[in-house]
């Protein structure tokens, strides 16, 4: 698991002053890539080593038990669910003090570029390091990430 902090701000909110929902889907993206660097996979570096594109999203989901507002200090906590051959699930919890306000959970696959179809990407398995810096075995539960946004 790794927990991030993250300071709404006015832009991240809609005329009814609650966070736009789209943020939170931004915020996981932010949130993975936190996660990946905790557990010593800072992906500036791992995409490029392992010749992939990215892990793309593809599937999102998020339930909104209750809003945040601009000035609201949130910590999400980020956990890998489970691991797959070429993908993963990672699941955010966003909480304002001890209230839960979001469950999310994303599902993302490790691509590189299609061999024949430049358009398009193609499933790779995962690498045997990746695996096991996201296990939880091979994690520190509670570990803070270093780059929080404020």
């Amino acid at each position: 698991m790794n927990r991030r902090r993250i300071l709404v701000e006015f832009g991240d909110c809609d005329p009814a002053h609650i966070v736009f929902f789209a943020n939170y889907f931004r915020w996981f993206d932010d949130c993975t890539t936190a996660l990946f660097l905790a557990a010593g996979l800072p992906i500036r570096e791992l995409f490029p080593s392992h010749k992939v594109l990215g892990i793309p999203v593809v599937e999102a989901t998020a339930q909104f038990l209750a809003p945040a507002t601009h000035g609201d200090e949130l910590l999400v906590e980020s956990s890998v669910a489970e691991i797959r051959k070429s993908s993963f699930v990672i699941t955010h919890k966003f909480f304002h003090g001890k209230v839960l306000l979001l469950e999310g959970r994303e599902t993302r696959v490790w691509a590189a570029a299609h061999p024949t179809e430049p358009n398009r990407m193609k499933a790779l398995p995962l690498p045997k390091e990746v695996i096991e810096s996201l296990s939880d075995k091979h994690k520190k539960a509670g570990k803070k990430s270093a780059r929080n946004r404020r």
